[in-house]
């Protein structure tokens, strides 16, 4: 496997399944209202990463937002505990590339970043399936991430780690205890169109 074919599938997905499940007890709490002191992330970092989570996965009228399931201080463990010293320094310069790409200069802060700042961010570099990533193509050797491939491994992130929490498990997806019987037919008629909790 190539180089940069590796950098795309690094920790993130590699480790994620095999978390034990006191590293996912964190997930378990719906409040973010605790003091969080980072154990990888910067403030810049932090602060970015609590606003692309919460663009991802929003606050609804039936679900919580993604940071009031403490997805960005799983991610933020996650890297630190899980990921090897030579793919935290790229993630590092993940959000070194990011937060550059989210302040017009150098001297701003990440504080006057606005939701549509993130948003235009989000919607330029999250690609679909099969889409070209242009950042790739104009340097396939590269052993960094491009800005899309970053994105995308927060976002998978985001997502996993939101639909691990046994808040969301149990009240937002369909819960059967295990053991449980097997149905099978259309998961409209089953249950709403719900999908199973894990």
């Amino acid at each position: 496997m190539k180089r940069r074919e590796a950098i795309k599938n690094i920790g993130f997905a590699a480790g994620f399944a095999v978390i034990a499940p006191s590293f996912l007890s964190m997930l378990q709490s719906c409040t973010t209202e605790e003091l969080w002191t980072p154990k990888f992330l910067k403030e810049e970092e932090q602060k970015a990463l609590i606003s692309i989570v919460d663009i991802i996965l929003p606050k609804t009228e039936n679900t919580p937002s993604a940071t009031e399931m403490n997805v960005p201080q799983f991610i933020d463990k996650y890297i630190d505990e899980v990921l090897e010293l030579e793919d935290q320094e790229i993630t590092r310069a993940g959000f070194d590339s990011i937060i550059a790409k989210l302040k017009t200069n150098s001297d701003d802060s990440i504080d006057d970043v606005t939701v549509e700042q993130y948003t235009a961010l989000l919607d330029k570099h999250l690609l679909v399936k099969d889409q070209d990533d242009a950042e790739r193509l104009a340097n396939p050797e590269s052993e960094l991430m491009t800005t899309s491939e970053f994105l995308g491994q927060i976002k998978w992130m985001t997502i996993n780690a939101f639909l691990s929490s046994e808040y969301v498990g149990e009240n937002i997806l369909v819960y059967e205890p295990v053991p449980t019987a097997y149905y099978c037919g259309d998961l409209q008629e089953l249950t709403g169109g719900k999908s199973y909790s894990l």
